[in-house]
């Protein structure tokens, strides 16, 4: 089977990541890269699901309230501290 070559660009990290976890699996980037490309040819399309994260109402307001310095509890002295602090 004749191969090609592809040239990507990402953060080094996320290179320097992926390497590691891939040589921990006992692969090369070339083959997870193949194994990747081969799923979605498979699946005809993504091999994973792709979505936005949105919070919700409730996550949304949280955030606002830590941005503004609202609602915030603790520091706890001890851990029996702070379930009475959230039951209060």
């Amino acid at each position: 089977m004749a191969t090609t070559n592809i040239n990507i660009r990402i953060d080094d990290n996320l290179k320097k990541d992926a390497e590691n976890l891939f040589n921990y699996l006992g692969l090369t980037m070339s083959s997870a890269i193949t194994m990747f490309l081969r799923s979605a040819v498979n699946n005809d399309g993504i091999p994973f699901e792709l979505k936005r994260h949105v919070p919700n109402t409730e996550t949304l307001a949280a955030i606002e309230d830590v941005k503004n310095g609202r609602n915030l509890h603790g520091p706890f002295d001890s851990i029996d501290k702070l379930p009475e602090d959230l039951n209060a």
